[in-house]
């Protein structure tokens, strides 16, 4: 296998696995969020919602067109991912938001490395390489922009105003850089 696909794989796989438990922390969310009746938080995460999914079905086709395993890890993710929105969802709207800008930070630097990765790697492929590369570095950039404006529409909704924020920022972003590490490789 090449450099070019190995390279390849592991972001796609990464990034498919990080769109899955975006997905699953907001199904959480709502479900905890429609359970507490909150219906304008509500609306707010189905928003964030939408856009993760869009991010989802471009890694998964993706991964299909490819023939990229996932992880295997993704019944985990599924568990967990869920079971942290739906706690964060259940103490209140800042906790909610809190999740949403730990995760958002973190995916926000991996992104950022991806791309700095395939601008350094960009000139040891092919035409046929490159011209995929530069297709994935799009997306990724638009994707990264998108979870910018998730984790700002989070901090314009007084998430750094819980008083445990940087606690529960920590663990969120904690379980976060862990799951993309080990996501990358299994």
């Amino acid at each position: 296998m090449s450099n070019f696909q190995k390279k390849l794989e592991e972001i796609i796989r990464v990034d498919h696995a990080g769109e899955f438990g975006a997905k699953v922390i907001y199904d959480g969310q709502i479900a905890a969020l429609k359970f507490k009746k909150d219906y304008d938080t509500l609306a707010l995460v189905k928003n964030m919602k939408e856009q993760e999914n869009v991010h989802f079905d471009y890694f998964d086709a993706e991964l299909k067109r490819q023939k990229i395993r996932p992880t295997i890890m993704q019944p985990v993710w599924r568990f967990g991912g869920f079971a942290m929105g739906f706690l964060t969802g259940m103490l209140d709207k800042k906790a909610a938001m809190a999740c949403t800008t730990a995760v958002e930070e973190t995916i926000d630097k991996h992104y950022r490395e991806q791309i700095e990765t395939l601008e350094k790697e960009e000139n040891f492929f092919d035409e046929n390489e490159k011209n995929e590369m530069k297709e994935l570095k799009k997306k990724i950039i638009q994707f990264r922009d998108e979870e910018l404006e998730h984790r700002d529409t989070a901090y314009e909704n007084k998430a750094a105003d819980l008083p445990y924020f940087g606690a529960l920022s920590f663990m969120v972003k904690s379980a976060t850089k862990f799951a993309i590490a080990v996501s990358k490789k299994v």
